[in-house]
């Protein structure tokens, strides 16, 4: 998929473990995990600006596009 989850990125930065980012957020560590690893289908805007509010940052350090010519680059 050409977009690609960078909260794992931004938790490892924040020293931040993912139960404390669900309870923060306010969404199951399976959903988080969903988010995480690449397989959610979609992310709903509230959950975007919590997980922004939460890690302070911008939806930009969570979310990169990723051209096909880009893997592994």
């Amino acid at each position: 998929m050409p977009i690609v989850v960078d909260v794992d990125v931004m938790l490892a930065k924040r020293k931040m473990s993912v139960g404390e980012l669900s309870d923060r957020v306010g969404i199951t560590p399976a959903n988080l995990a969903v988010l995480k690893n690449g397989r959610a289908k979609a992310v709903r805007f509230t959950t975007l600006a919590a997980l922004c509010e939460v890690l302070d940052c911008q939806p930009g350090d969570l979310l990169r596009w990723e051209g096909e010519g880009d893997a592994g680059e």
